[in-house]
């Protein structure tokens, strides 16, 4: 994810992988005018939720409903897994057979309720290596990444994946990131118990990270950089563009914004859609993604996003880990180019990066079924490579 940082009249963006997530910050004209008093208005009410065609008026109204706490995200999701299973999309329906999957909720050392998935290969598969993933902005591991991890998986690997705490079905305030630092920790401790698990236990470890979840894996990487046999980057966020970086002043009024009022949300003022899924018909599919956050982006989140982008950047070429980087060429949410940026500066000898020809952000979900076939073996290959 791209951070799009379009100051004075541009919105920024914060994109999660489905649905629409925006932040908009006009900070310079109107409302901060200079030799007056500092005037913004940040509307915290939630955004009415578009009617979702094809079910019922029950499923909407429980889709309607507030999100903000892990609960009610738990009862929405589990009444959409029907709906789910039945979506016309690649990633639903080639469900290899034989994929044993599992879930769990477990508390983490913040006393806060993490979210668990599993996807093991059928019995009797050699299970090659284990694969752990950080997701996106907004976004969750139960939703489009299910028919990823069911394809990894069957291809002879463990899959785990985590909701953040404040996505998808762990508990924290929906959308909120008090400390990215906290973020990566996080997973660093997931993860780490994830390891000793007896059926993965010896065997090589890779870490998978998608846009917001591509900078989680490079700031776990910075913290443990002997931790894993290999990093997966998918569209990945990890530096702003030169061109659109904030001035200094721009940036100190929206760290001290986000002290006072840390969880308030902004007015977003762009779709995003349009600019992730390339094949119209899957992006229809994107709003059955009811748990995501995809309302006014959280003061604090904007600002942990915006520093942990100026960290990594700054980290760059303590990449030594196998690095395989994926990325759209015509990705406008995501510039391929800080792809290309972070494959150049790596320091890392054993390292890739493919570029797919008018490939949009969500090469893993939004392209036609022949170019997700092709990521998810690139993918594959790649695994198998390094075991």
């Amino acid at each position: 994810m791209d951070l799009s940082l379009f100051f004075r009249s541009q919105p920024l963006f914060f994109p999660s992988l489905h649905r629409r997530s925006t932040l908009s910050i006009p900070l310079i004209s109107p409302p901060l005018q200079l030799g007056g008093s500092l005037r913004m208005v940040v509307a915290a009410a939630a955004t009415s939720k578009k009617t979702i065609e094809g079910v019922s008026e029950e499923l909407n109204s429980i889709a309607s409903q507030n999100l903000d706490y892990a609960a009610a995200r738990r009862r929405v999701r589990s009444a959409f897994v029907p709906v789910h299973q039945q979506l016309d999309h690649l990633l639903f329906k080639m469900a290899p057979a034989g994929v044993r999957a599992e879930e769990w909720i477990e508390r983490n050392s913040k006393g806060l309720e993490v979210f668990f998935r599993r996807w093991m290969p059928e019995p009797g598969v050699r299970i090659k290596g284990t694969v752990c993933f950080c997701h996106g902005y907004g976004d969750t591991c139960t939703f489009f990444f299910e028919g990823i991890a069911r394809f990894i998986a069957a291809s002879g690997y463990g899959v785990y994946a985590i909701d953040h705490p404040g996505f998808g079905l762990s508990e924290g305030l929906h959308g909120y990131i008090y400390s990215f630092d906290e973020l990566a920790d996080n997973v660093i401790e997931q993860y780490a118990k994830i390891k000793e698990r007896p059926e993965v236990k010896g065997l090589p470890c890779f870490i998978l990270g998608q846009s917001m979840g591509g900078a989680v894996t490079l700031k776990v990487h910075f913290k443990d950089p002997h931790g894993w046999d290999g990093m997966i980057l998918v569209a990945p966020m990890c530096k702003i563009a030169d061109d659109v970086k904030p001035s200094e002043p721009v940036a100190k009024i929206l760290t001290f914004l986000s002290k006072v009022m840390p969880t308030a949300k902004l007015v977003p003022q762009k779709d995003l859609t349009d600019l992730m899924f390339r094949d119209p018909r899957k992006k229809k599919m994107a709003v059955y993604n009811v748990i995501c956050y995809d309302d006014r982006t959280r003061l604090r989140t904007a600002v942990e996003l915006l520093n942990a982008t100026k960290e990594i950047e700054d980290q760059v070429k303590k990449v030594s880990s196998p690095l395989l980087i994926l990325h759209g060429a015509a990705d406008k949410v995501t510039d391929p180019a800080v792809s290309r940026f972070l494959y150049e500066q790596a320091s890392s000898k054993d390292k890739t990066l493919k570029l797919y020809e008018e490939g949009y952000h969500c090469i893993l979900e939004g392209e036609p079924d022949d170019r997700i076939l092709t990521v998810l073996n690139d993918i594959i290959s790649w695994l198998d490579a390094h075991c």
